[in-house]
């Protein structure tokens, strides 16, 4: 009896949702959760930037565990995997779009539906809320990269393009980077610990202060300098093959903030441009043209989307079209990348709930 009980405890959490299948999607893979009691309210939700080569089943893998706090309550989660690895933003909004369609085709509409994304995810859920908003009640943008894409992929270009002047022959060149013919790979950060150790024993043997110094420049901890350059070396590899080159150009790119702006810009990487950024970047571009609710929660440091990209920049383009009134920023002491607590995303994602549904906005709040 006691053995028949257990079994039964456990199977609990098993039968409190079911995954429904709304048939083939042009968006590709997706995942429809939906709690056993559902409120009819919705959350869609967007995944983060998924390396090049991942496992197919891998881009919304563990996210009854990552959003149990929501299915808690209630609420269904609808989520893409995509049509396409990498840099995928546009496609992200679209394929969101549709299954938020062909959910309702199938479950009814919802009472009310709300947006939230990590990361490149977080771009997307501004980008669905910019142009799709009226379908939406509020939004939870999660260390999103909610600058205009182009210039947050731009700083990890300028990043390899000095860090290369300062210290060369550690990592690979931009020229072979966005060389298609090239054999640059793209890393795999489960084997990549030996190398990371490598490169930062290199920079320190080159000059440890520099190193330093290198790293502050780009609002990095010296120990996650490593990386954010096998990070940046994937982004940026995976959009030179998307497009077939190089939408970047420093030729006449002045460079400063460094101890030493002369050797930085003496010696940095430079690349001329044969390739047109919009026709990856120009489709959902940011705008800030928000009537949703906005809730951003961010850590106070993070190695790949510092604050000031997330946060600085989507609050002027927001104040710059009058739409201050739909957007508040909760953040947290948390010292990596999207590193957020269970508590703390659901206390941001209770916080963009009041806000939807009495229209006060938030005051900024640090979440322990």
């Amino acid at each position: 009896m006691k053995q028949l009980l257990l079994l039964v405890l456990l199977s609990l959490p098993l039968l409190a949702q079911e995954k429904i299948d709304l048939g083939p999607l042009k968006g590709g893979g997706y995942q429809v959760l939906m709690p056993a009691k559902w409120n009819k309210k919705l959350v869609m939700y967007a995944h983060g930037y998924q390396f090049m080569g991942s496992p197919a089943a891998s881009a919304n893998s563990g996210l009854e565990k990552r959003l149990k706090g929501i299915l808690d309550r209630g609420f269904a989660v609808a989520a893409s995997d995509y049509p396409i690895q990498g840099f995928a933003l546009a496609e992200g909004v679209d394929a969101t779009e549709e299954l938020r369609k062909a959910f309702i085709q199938k479950m009814g509409q919802p009472d009310s539906t709300f947006m939230m994304g990590h990361s490149m995810g977080g771009g997307v859920t501004f980008a669905v809320l910019e142009n799709f908003g009226q379908y939406y009640h509020g939004g939870l943008p999660l260390c999103p990269l909610s600058s205009r894409p182009y210039l947050q992929c731009r700083k990890e270009f300028d990043m390899y393009a000095t860090f290369n002047g300062l210290f060369p022959g550690i990592v690979p060149r931009l020229a072979d980077i966005f060389n298609v013919e090239s054999s640059v790979g793209f890393v795999s950060f489960a084997t990549a610990g030996p190398r990371m150790a490598e490169i930062k024993k290199a920079v320190l043997k080159k000059d440890s202060a520099l190193a330093v110094a290198f790293a502050r420049r780009f609002d990095l901890k010296l120990d996650d300098l490593p990386g954010a350059l096998f990070f940046n070396q994937n982004v940026l590899r995976d959009i030179a093959l998307k497009l077939g080159g190089n939408p970047f150009d420093n030729t006449q790119t002045l460079y400063s903030g460094y101890p030493d702006n002369v050797l930085v810009n003496a010696t940095a990487e430079r690349l001329a441009a044969n390739q047109n950024p919009d026709l990856l970047f120009a489709r959902y571009d940011r705008t800030g043209k928000i009537n949703t609710p906005v809730v951003l929660m961010h850590t106070l440091y993070d190695q790949l989307i510092p604050p000031n990209y997330a946060v600085t920049n989507i609050e002027n383009m927001i104040h710059a079209q009058g739409r201050d009134a739909y957007f508040a920023v909760k953040y947290t002491n948390g010292q990596a990348h999207c590193q957020f607590t269970d508590t703390q995303t659901m206390r941001a994602f209770e916080a963009m709930r009041a806000f939807a549904k009495t229209g006060k906005k938030p005051a900024m709040e640090y979440l322990p």
